[in-house]
């Protein structure tokens, strides 16, 4: 959907040729595809992802619907807005919320459900959840205050994550080894085994967090200067 007129900061890696595939793309819709019913495909997508991560616990193959679920949750979230760029029928009010709204409602299916899977600790994908949604609030905020809306961030945003866990899960089919990795570590006096999942989600908590903790730093000296406090006279 199409978010409120703010500023579009996005500068990942893979921008350029995400947007000249996206604007591609929507041009060869047809004309009965709408941005609702992509927005449901994404939606859709991340049902998919979630039950692919779900059921590895019955065979590790079936990450590879997790992997196809993420194919079709980008094509979804990031086509629907594009759609209504192209054909100029953007809806910034309606379509901010339902963006964000759908958007919350995917990440927490998608996180959740690859704590579901035998390979990642269940806090561990709901920690993660939660510091991403933080970053996604301070992101909603500051496309209110500031006009702007940040979709990138070190070079990183959702289509470059949803690639990581494609390889993730691809690297975990087929290479046997990683099925097994376990390494145990001690953690306030009780033992955790570590899965391959588990040192991703790891990897991936601790850049959310410097990014959100580097973010508020910024965004609050910038908003103190914008808004001083008032002296009494």
């Amino acid at each position: 959907m199409e978010k409120e007129k703010s500023k579009r900061i996005q500068t990942s890696f893979l921008n350029a040729v995400e947007k000249k595939a996206l604007v591609w793309l929507a041009e060869r819709q047809p004309r009965w595809v709408t941005s609702d019913m992509l927005t449901v495909v994404g939606f859709l997508g991340a049902v998919i992802i979630a039950v692919g991560f779900i059921l590895s616990n019955v065979n590790v193959n079936f990450l590879w619907l997790a992997s196809f679920g993420f194919v079709v949750n980008w094509y979804g979230d990031s086509l629907d807005g594009t759609l209504a760029r192209v054909r100029n029928t953007q809806r910034p009010v309606y379509g901010f919320y339902i963006d964000h709204t759908t958007d919350a409602i995917n990440e927490v299916l998608m996180f959740l459900g690859a704590g579901m899977t035998p390979f990642m600790h269940f806090g561990l994908a709901a920690v993660i959840l939660v510091i991403y949604l933080m970053l996604t609030l301070n992101v909603t905020m500051n496309a209110h205050l500031k006009g702007e809306f940040r979709l990138t961030y070190a070079k990183l945003g959702p289509t470059e994550f949803r690639l990581i866990c494609i390889l993730a899960n691809v690297l975990i089919i087929c290479i046997k080894p990683l099925q097994e990795f376990s390494r145990e570590i001690m953690w306030f006096g009780s033992t955790v085994s570590l899965h391959l999942l588990d040192v991703v989600g790891v990897v991936i908590f601790i850049v959310l967090v410097i990014i959100y903790c580097t973010t508020i730093f910024q965004d609050g000296r910038a908003y103190a200067k914008a808004d001083p406090s008032k002296k009494h006279e």
